[in-house]
């Protein structure tokens, strides 16, 4: 039996919208994944030590609020400080094609916009992770 890959949903920041982070944690749970969902208004310190605790392979962070640009590269900090940079990180929400290309170089693994489908997410993770 192989072991589910782990995946951590968070919506940090004041985003108060979490409809669509619930839908692609339902999704990953139908597709065999184990999804820890950390709810509304989390720091990224707060994800960080969330994913230290329950040993995940993928932190999915959704942001609609305009903040990924001072978000996402904080937590890409705190994974590094805390030797987890072999966690991938992924983002979806509203982020301008111009800050995804940036926040890739920065090591962010996959940027999802709107509209993206869940079978891609879901392939993406399974290609992205060895369990």
């Amino acid at each position: 039996m192989q072991t589910p890959i782990r995946v951590l949903v968070a919506k940090p920041g004041l985003d108060g919208h979490d409809r669509g982070a619930k839908v692609i944690a339902r999704a990953l749970r139908d597709a065999g994944m184990e999804v820890i969902y950390t709810g509304l208004r989390q720091t990224p310190e707060m994800i960080v030590n969330a994913a230290l605790q329950e040993d995940v392979q993928v932190i999915g962070l959704s942001i609609l609020s305009g903040a990924h640009n001072a978000i996402v590269p904080r937590v890409l900090e705190l994974l590094r400080e805390h030797d987890m940079s072999d966690v991938k990180v992924i983002l979806g929400g509203i982020v301008p094609d111009e800050d995804a290309a940036a926040l890739k170089k920065q090591g962010v693994a996959a940027v999802f916009q709107p509209g993206a489908s869940l079978d891609a997410i879901v392939q993406f993770i399974r290609n992205a992770v060895t369990v």
